[in-house]
């Protein structure tokens, strides 16, 4: 049979309302989507002509790709994405201030920057970003997170990601559903609270009050006063 006709035997209307049947689930995911794009909005405002902006982009492409796959139950890919959706807010957190580097990075293959480089980096060089970021234990949940989703993105945990053994049996499986979807929002959240911690706290006086607004949204007092942040 050819892979036209296996791809089109696929169920993939199924796999979308199987995979958003869960209006809680959904709901949590419509306010990743929504959170990232409030982030992308600002931060495109409030830092325009900074040619790192193309990460604070791919960052917002990524989750959007990675919410695609969720619903057609592609989900070890969809790890990929959500592994790209951190890379690039890290990326942009480094390189908004680095245009040498970023220069570098283009017209240089072998140049790399790692995470530990960009955390490296905050800590030496973004003022209380050590104290700012133990509001939310940011470094040690980054690292936990990356370390679990890069196992699963180089193949160290085969199986658990993949509910199918063939192409045409592309279809929901609870487990690997929820398995998928936690990640992903652990991720977002790990972007919201690093931007918080960073970027968004430098560039803060310029967002728009209803976006300043919506990203403290239930975020407690005493954090809020520790990254000073102000709702208006």
């Amino acid at each position: 049979m050819s892979l036209p006709l296996i791809l089109g035997g696929v169920n993939w209307f199924k796999n979308i309302e199987s995979t958003f049947s869960d209006d809680a689930s959904l709901e949590k995911l419509e306010a990743a989507l929504l959170r990232i794009a409030i982030w992308s909005k600002q931060l495109e405002i409030c830092d325009t002509e900074n040619p790192a902006l193309c990460f604070i982009r791919e960052m917002q492409i990524a989750a959007q790709q990675c919410v695609a796959l969720l619903g057609l139950c592609v989900y070890k890919a969809s790890a990929s994405s959500s592994r790209t959706l951190l890379e690039t807010c890290l990326y942009y957190s480094y390189f908004r201030s680095h245009p040498s580097e970023l220069a570098t990075l283009v017209r240089v293959d072998k140049y790399y920057i790692s995470k530990s480089d960009v955390l490296d980096y905050h800590k030496l060089h973004t003022p209380n970003f050590i104290k700012l970021q133990e509001t939310f234990d940011v470094i040690g949940r980054l690292e936990q997170w990356y370390s679990r989703v890069s196992a699963v993105v180089h193949g160290q945990i085969p199986g658990v990601w993949n509910a199918h053994t063939s192409l045409g049996g592309i279809g929901f499986n609870k487990e690997a559903h929820n398995l998928a979807i936690s990640t992903f929002l652990a991720g977002e959240e790990l972007c919201h609270h690093f931007l918080l911690c960073t970027a968004g706290k430098d560039l803060w006086s310029g967002f728009a009050p209803d976006a300043k607004a919506h990203l403290i949204k239930g975020l407690a007092g005493d954090k809020k006063a520790t990254l000073g942040l102000d709702g208006k």
